[in-house]
């Protein structure tokens, strides 16, 4: 193998381990003030596979706003893993699901608000009814669907 081709696949094998380690290793910005964001995280570290680095932001509008988080599909807390936004109470199963599938036109997931019931946010054996939604420049689409359950 030439010197020039050794550098290249050097290369190529560095990009790809850079790749991979931003995959493994998100981040979570979150108000310091919520306790349900940790919550969720250790329901979803799994999705992750490997170290999470939590950001308390004073500013989670401005997170949102720098991520293209949409208005309407905003939650606690916003967390960016292998060139996603996940935003709010997404279950692990759908972030696995994205991180594998890697659809066009989806920038992110969110579940809006704090559905009871969704990942970090249990209450008793109470669950209402909520969507996970895609985002990016592919418009907005529901991702999963959870039914209410419980009562």
């Amino acid at each position: 193998m030439s010197p020039a081709r050794r550098t290249l696949f050097a290369f190529a094998a560095f990009a790809g381990i850079i790749g991979t380690a931003h995959a493994a290793n998100p981040t979570m910005f979150r108000d310091a003030g919520c306790g349900c964001c940790l919550k969720w995280l250790e329901l979803v570290k799994t999705s992750f596979g490997a170290k999470v680095t939590v950001v308390n932001a004073a500013d989670m509008d401005a997170v949102k706003d720098k991520q293209g988080v949409p208005a309407a599909l905003r939650s606690c807390h916003t967390v960016l893993v292998g060139g996603y936004v996940i935003e709010g109470h997404v279950p692990a199963k759908e972030i696995a699901r994205l991180l594998k599938e890697k659809p066009k036109g989806v920038k992110g997931l969110a579940v809006a608000g704090m559905p009871t019931g969704s990942p970090g946010m249990e209450y008793r054996n109470i669950r209402e009814a909520y969507k996970v939604m895609t985002f990016g420049p592919g418009g907005q689409r529901v991702y999963a669907s959870y039914a209410a359950s419980g009562g």
